[in-house]
């Protein structure tokens, strides 16, 4: 008679990269994720243990597929760059991702954004920053001691961990940068790279005009005999 071995292998648990909900709901919305996400990456591009992600699914518990968040922006401190599918807590030293960030379409509901607000406090996000675009409404919330506790004073505030200032106007929220510099859209920085570069050309055309000059003024003065090294 054979006996049949069994084992206590249990199955693979599978975390998708995806939970099939779109990344925006307008371009609206879209772009402010996108001008988060990328401004936040050139911020901290010379500091290689800060990973700022887009939409990520990220998983706070292992064993467990179904609880997973996509925050629209997220910046965790003390984790290295690079390619990412999920946020596995787990395999990530288990640090929680420090700060977050929402941005709002039509779509979501109250109680969507309550049951968010709820899960980013129960899994231990340090700041966590909500924008309406359509209503200019920007709110935030800070741990103090063991919860996320309401900024009462948002405007013009600094968070603490990224440096960045907030400012509401009438028209739109406006990000400023530790040095004053102001988070700009994608074209809007290709334009200012452009427009750097032409400065820079028309201060290389002014360069090369006052060389010129200098060398016909060089070549009067030996034409005449003079060493214009001598009074140059």
């Amino acid at each position: 008679m054979v006996k049949e071995l069994t084992t206590d292998t249990k199955p693979e648990i599978i975390y998708p990269d995806s939970d099939g909900q779109p990344m925006a709901d307008n371009t609206k919305q879209f772009r402010w994720i996108v001008t988060i996400k990328e401004n936040l990456e050139i911020l901290f591009a010379q500091v290689p243990d800060v990973f700022v992600a887009g939409d990520l699914l990220w998983y706070p518990v292992e064993g467990d597929n179904k609880t997973r968040i996509a925050p629209d922006a997220m910046v965790v401190f003390g984790r290295p760059k690079g390619e990412r599918g999920s946020y596995k807590q787990w395999e990530e030293e288990n640090i929680v991702p420090q700060v977050v960030f929402e941005i709002l379409s039509p779509g979501n509901t109250p109680k969507e954004m309550r049951k968010k607000l709820q899960s980013y406090d129960d899994y231990g996000v340090e700041e966590y920053y909500v924008y309406d675009p359509e209503r200019i409404n920007f709110t935030g919330s800070i741990r103090v001691g063991e919860g996320l506790k309401t900024i009462e004073e948002v405007d013009g505030w600094v968070s603490p961990r990224l440096g960045i200032r907030f400012q509401l106007t009438p028209e739109t929220l406006e990000i400023y940068r530790p040095d004053g510099r102001k988070f700009l859209t994608p074209v809007e920085l290709d334009q200012a790279r452009e427009q750097a570069e032409q400065r820079a050309d028309r201060e290389q055309q002014r360069a090369d005009r006052e060389q010129q000059r200098a060398d016909r003024l060089a070549d009067l003065l030996r034409e005449r005999g003079i060493d214009p090294d001598r009074i140059l």
